[in-house]
């Protein structure tokens, strides 16, 4: 489906929630079940342009953020550190979470939303009613990612390298939406997504805080870049990769170009109930918004779990 046959997708609201002022997509009846869906990168809330109406029709409350860096959220204070790492990103959605006045939710999300859903499922378990992450267990540490890989997967992970240079953050600075093209590309090499598709998400990454995240992002993943001390303890939490007992459906498309783990290396890392669904028909890596019936099947269903 183009941008201009899909629904409109809104209103995006606005609201403080800890160190940000986020804004978010919510839609649904606001008495309904409620899920939070999570964006990755290099994308944004578009990626459930047709995933979020969809379940707002079957009765779900659907929140849909844009994450620190990206489209309208904003920092609350210009002192505010610029920080990407895994733990913060949940730490905002379970604020987000607090000031809507949600107390459970369904979380789901892909590549960066996936990881912050397993944070959220491993340290808060108790405001995921259940989860659908795609790729499965994301969770990381900076120990396990100053780990050497064999040399065709450190391939797979050129843009990583790229960005621990001030070149690559003065390409990225420069070039983000053809920076954004190319990885749309290669992480699904079958989606034939139009310009206006593309416009329409890469707007938000003339957020101004956009490069500065996703540089931090990276490097701190390697160890390049320091994370803030009052999160020390719960990375401490995570670097043991702790099991996750919410009901958990993961997902996978059978095209997916970037990097991500096999389901027989995760499979173990949950501990309640747990289904695994490959998507067939060339779907890639953006996997709500190039299967999204799919993905809504899977949020019902993990649902159905809990």
């Amino acid at each position: 489906m183009s941008a201009s046959d899909a629904q409109p997708f809104g209103p995006v609201q606005r609201i403080a929630a800890g160190v940000l002022d986020v804004g978010y997509v919510d839609i649904g009846p606001p008495g309904g079940q409620a899920v939070l869906l999570l964006h990755g990168w290099p994308y944004d809330i578009h990626s459930y342009a047709d995933v979020a109406p969809a379940l707002a029709a079957a009765g779900y409350r659907v929140i849909v953020p844009y994450l620190r860096g990206y489209g309208v959220t904003r920092f609350r204070s210009d002192d505010a550190v610029r920080n990407g790492q895994q733990a913060v990103l949940a730490v905002d959605a379970i604020a987000l979470m607090d000031a809507l006045g949600v107390g459970e939710a369904i979380v789901a999300g892909f590549d960066w939303g996936a990881r912050t859903a397993n944070v959220m499922a491993a340290l808060w378990p108790e405001r995921c009613r259940a989860m659908v992450s795609v790729s499965g267990y994301l969770i990381g540490s900076q120990a396990a990612g100053q780990a050497p890989l064999p040399p065709e997967a450190e391939q797979a992970w050129w843009y990583q390298y790229y960005f621990a240079t001030e070149r690559g953050r003065a390409g990225y600075a420069a070039h983000r939406r053809d920076f954004a093209r190319l990885i749309w590309r290669s992480a699904s090499p079958a989606w034939r997504f139009d310009d206006a598709t593309f416009e329409r998400s890469a707007a938000a990454f003339d957020n101004p805080d956009h490069v500065a995240i996703v540089i931090h992002n990276y490097r701190w993943r390697i160890g390049l870049a320091a994370g803030e001390p009052e999160l020390d303890a719960l990375e401490q939490r995570l670097a043991a990769f702790p099991g996750i007992s919410v009901p958990t459906i993961t997902l996978e498309g059978d095209a997916n170009g970037a990097p991500h783990p096999e389901p027989t290396a995760y499979a173990t890392r949950f501990t309640g109930k747990y289904v695994h669904r490959t998507l067939t028909g060339s779907i890639g890596h953006n996997l709500p918004q190039e299967a999204p019936a799919g993905f809504v099947r899977a949020i019902q269903e993990a649902g159905s779990l809990a």
